[in-house]
């Protein structure tokens, strides 16, 4: 596997485009559009909330449907959440707009928006973007990350990966980008991500492996333990790489899942890494459990805990939090027969062992929690089976953020 700085406009037939619409921001690009030359196939994942936007109804419609798609028109500054039979028109509306000026069905097209909630989308403004939006379509790296720049809201930094393999002796490339800082929580948590790939895949089994894979990477990550409303999880699959179609398991699935993992998992990261006011990453390793959803279970709730998430801030190795986590997990386990340790690039250190404190260095402690990125490994003995979760400290710059978010 290749690392590729392309962006989301990697694979072939993939083109993208960004641009100013004032939707909600004055100074900003804030409308993407991620277009296709061919028909995809389209498999992806979307929020657990049961308050869900007008563009996730809409995606999950066509997701569900046997129709092949062809372009995404995606938002930021305005959610389209909460606006009932408005929320419905602005989808349709952008839908028939993007389709005439591309000439593709309007059922063909996904939507995407992020931003305040329980607002109405300016109409006027979303078709005045897509008309600035489809002659701009470009499959340039730097058309790529325009489009990445447009969907950010809290972001800080852009969020985008590319790789390239080799499937039956034939180049197949996936590119993808993401946005999400805040309310972020596991099981489909709050986010945008999109996938553009150039493989050829059946629909059937590009569902298996994106509803696989997202449970150990963007099901894995929380900033604050809200799950939005508008949380959206894309993958378009074109087959110009021109590859022996995979339609079922075997060494080119398995080749196509290690890419599409590596790219969700390193989209994943960056959201964990940008939360809200966050200062460090907080990677949390469960090793040795009886079962895969145990160690994910306990993984999640150490990341989740705000009290430790705190403590990471600090510096602070007070390691009775991460036990009192694991402990309220979910997962039944015996306290005295585990381990747990801190490290970062300082250093690695035991700080629980077989319900007892280990003799530490405080200074050491506080020398590895104050690195950019922090790592709590927790050794179960009680099987086989490890999980890791990824979320990121909370400081006083969070509430900061979302005290004014509206205005």
């Amino acid at each position: 596997m290749k690392i590729t700085d392309h962006g989301i406009t990697a694979a072939k037939g993939f083109k993208a485009a960004g641009t100013a619409a004032g939707i909600k921001y004055k100074d900003r690009p804030d409308m993407a559009l991620l277009y296709s030359e061919a028909p995809c196939v389209v498999a992806g994942t979307f929020t657990s909330n049961v308050v869900k936007a007008a563009p996730v109804k809409w995606d999950m419609r066509i997701v569900e449907g046997p129709g092949p798609v062809r372009a995404v028109v995606v938002n930021s500054g305005i959610a389209n959440a909460c606006t009932k039979s408005e929320g419905m028109k602005a989808c349709e509306e952008t839908a028939d707009k993007c389709a005439e000026l591309l000439n593709i069905s309007r059922d063909a097209v996904l939507i995407g928006s992020t931003g305040v909630i329980g607002m109405n989308l300016p109409k006027d403004r979303i078709k005045a973007g897509i008309e600035k939006l489809v002659p701009a379509l470009s499959d340039s790296a730097e058309s790529a990350h325009l489009a990445e720049r447009a969907i950010m809201t809290t972001d800080t930094v852009p969020k985008e990966v590319s790789v390239e393999i080799e499937i039956d002796g034939k180049t197949v490339n996936i590119g993808g980008m993401s946005k999400g800082s805040g309310m972020i929580h596991p099981n489909m948590c709050t986010m945008l991500a999109y996938i553009a790939t150039d493989v050829s895949i059946t629909k059937e089994m590009l569902t298996k492996a994106v509803k696989e894979d997202v449970k150990d990477t963007f099901n894995m990550i929380s900033v604050d333990g809200d799950t939005s409303t508008n949380d959206t999880f894309l993958v378009m699959a074109n087959a110009l790489a021109e590859n022996k179609v995979i339609d079922s398991e075997g060494e080119a699935y398995d080749t196509f899942v290690k890419a599409l993992h590596y790219v969700n998992e390193t989209l994943a990261k960056k959201m964990a890494a940008d939360g809200e006011g966050a200062t460090a990453l907080f990677e949390t390793t469960v090793i040795n459990a009886d079962t895969k959803e145990n160690a994910r279970k306990l993984a999640r709730s150490v990341i989740s805990s705000s009290l430790t998430k705190a403590a990471i801030f600090g510096h602070d190795a007070n390691f009775g939090r991460i036990i009192c986590a694991l402990g309220y997990s979910g997962v039944d386990f015996d306290p005295d027969g585990i381990d747990m340790f801190i490290g970062s690039k300082s250093g690695k250190i035991l700080m629980f062992s077989d319900g007892d404190p280990a003799d530490f260095s405080e200074e050491e402690a506080t020398k590895i929690l104050s690195d950019k990125e922090v790592t709590v490994t927790v050794d179960m003995k009680m099987g086989s089976e490890s999980a890791t979760a990824w979320g990121c400290d909370l400081s006083y710059d969070y509430v900061k953020i979302n005290a004014d978010y509206r205005s």
